[in-house]
């Protein structure tokens, strides 16, 4: 059966504060594309943004330009595509049910990256399509300024309107998300009822956001899907002066007002020249947000602030995350459980095996033991440090994990932004996410559960087990696999054990690439 599509004259036409806008109907909902929400010099603070006549929201706009290209993907658990970039990078995605005062709940992606590459645009399971047709949700994506564009702290080196430079990528996201406040009725959502979501450095923004008095106001709920981190994705502290005057000297340029006029190319490579040994040793170097008077810092590090704690949150991670991909130089269902832990020895050592195996068995007695190789340490740990201190201001905090495996190479532990496409309702779209009988049903509980707390505050819902939100010393996790589970303060114990052990190797990985740099 085809699908209705409608483009004319009279269709999806919508009046913003920043002028008209003409969309386009399609399959049942809405759609308007690259509408710009502000604009904004290089450094500088974000403006709304005008136009005069009708704006074509039928296409993409730009995603931010970023320092290093993309590679090629090969994962099937994903489909990519690749936007051209623009520093004029200031714009939203709608997707909506219907243009009516129907006050439905708004949904704001912010896309993954870390604070560096990405786009809204990016990934076709990341499209809000299907959170507008089965969920009755107004869907909202944005693009907005990253790395040097966005966090390069020049305050001590320019005048006044550089003092927020290292803050522009949050920035923008909070004047989006007052573009979003002052217009989305008109597009049949509630300005009212938002809720921020987003993973990997997605939830890095949620958590950055909840930490800026700018955003006060202009949304309700939170849902941060592998997003808290630390280490070296933790904020930028103390001056930019360093950085600043290294960009300075390589650019050959005698201000910051020069250093925002050169090209951007010439601007990227005096940058990558100096990012990763900066970050490393220390040094503030631009990419993450700089704490200061705008952005107050990371929640684990600061206080998290009052008048935001009764915010209902979602906070979680996927079982492996980023050390899900050693479970790829495996093929665990070949090998004996002796093979197994002779693996684990080598790779973890007998000490720490003859602590962590027992305490992995308790945790997870349905998997095989070689699977604690792959079981993620670096995002549970600070989502711990997290939880611990956010669940002392409130009892609208729940917790979760997303551990169903892949049916890649016989199974596979789920990794890094498996879970995107079950929240978005997109599995059908990659192939590798298709299990028949299992990917369906928990699509469905995870997809009702969502949609659950965005409209309510509360993620309880006849489909899976009855979820208390976390309080100190009481993390009730709920655990999405073929069958959902709560489980309480199921894995602390073990985390804590491989942490330190895991976050070194990681560590000194990264020291060491950079030691070739230099």
């Amino acid at each position: 059966m085809s699908k209705q599509f409608r483009y004319d004259d009279q269709t999806a036409l919508v009046q913003t504060t920043g002028g008209l806008v003409h969309g386009y109907e399609y399959d049942g909902i809405s759609i308007f594309k690259g509408i710009p929400y502000a604009k904004a010099k290089r450094f500088q603070d974000p403006e709304p943004a005008t136009w005069e006549g009708t704006f074509e929201a039928t296409g993409y706009g730009y995603a931010c330009a970023v320092i290093d290209a993309a590679g090629l993907s090969k994962n099937m658990d994903f489909v990519e595509r690749y936007t051209p970039q623009s520093e004029n990078c200031q714009n939203l995605n709608i997707w909506t049910p219907a243009l009516d005062d129907g006050k439905r709940p708004v949904m704001v992606w912010l896309h993954g990256g870390a604070m560096s590459f990405g786009s809204s645009s990016g990934d076709d399971i990341c499209e809000g399509d299907n959170i507008a047709r089965c969920g009755g949700v107004v869907s909202v994506s944005v693009n907005h300024r990253l790395n040097v564009l966005g966090f390069c702290d020049l305050s001590d080196l320019g005048d006044e309107k550089f003092k927020n430079s290292g803050n522009q990528g949050i920035a923008d996201l909070v004047a989006a998300l007052q573009w979003i406040h002052d217009n989305i009725a008109a597009f049949g959502g509630d300005p009212d009822n938002v809720t921020i979501f987003g993973q990997s450095g997605g939830g890095m923004k949620v958590a950055a956001l909840l930490q800026t008095p700018a955003a006060d106001g202009l949304f309700h709920k939170g849902i941060i899907m592998s997003g808290i981190q630390g280490g070296a994705l933790a904020d930028c502290v103390g001056s930019g002066r360093k950085m600043g005057e290294f960009l300075l000297k390589e650019t050959g340029v005698g201000s910051v007002d020069e250093l925002a006029e050169i090209p951007f190319s010439v601007l990227a490579d005096a940058f990558r020249k100096m990012r990763l040994k900066y970050r490393f040793h220390g040094v503030n170097a631009g990419e993450m947000p700089f704490r200061g008077s705008y952005y107050l810092g990371d929640a684990r590090e600061v206080p998290h602030r009052p008048e935001t704690a009764q915010i209902p949150l979602l906070v979680g991670s996927t079982f492996g995350e980023f050390d899900a991909f050693a479970a790829r130089s495996y093929r665990k269902h070949q090998m004996t459980e002796e093979e197994q832990i002779a693996r684990l020895t080598e790779a973890l050592g007998a000490d720490c095996l003859e602590k962590a195996l027992p305490l992995f068995r308790k945790a997870y007695p349905d998997r095989p033991v070689i699977d604690l190789m792959a079981l993620d340490c670096m995002f549970r740990c600070y989502i711990n440090e997290f939880m611990n201190g956010r669940v002392q201001l409130n009892d609208c905090t729940w917790e979760y994990m997303f551990d169903l495996d892949m049916p890649s190479l016989g199974g596979i532990v789920p990794a890094h932004g498996n879970d995107l496409g079950f929240v978005f309702h997109t599995t059908d779209r990659a192939p590798g996410l298709q299990e028949p009988g299992v990917t369906e049903k928990v699509e469905k509980q995870i997809f009702d559960t969502v949609m659950t707390f965005i409209r309510t505050g509360d993620p309880n819902n006849a489909g899976i087990p009855e979820w208390q939100p976390s309080k100190p010393g009481q993390m009730h996790t709920m655990v999405f696999g073929k069958e959902a589970e709560v489980r309480d303060n199921f894995d602390q114990e073990l985390n804590a054990l491989l942490v330190e052990k895991k976050l070194k190797k990681q560590l000194e990985f990264l020291y060491t690439s950079v030691a070739r740099m230099e």
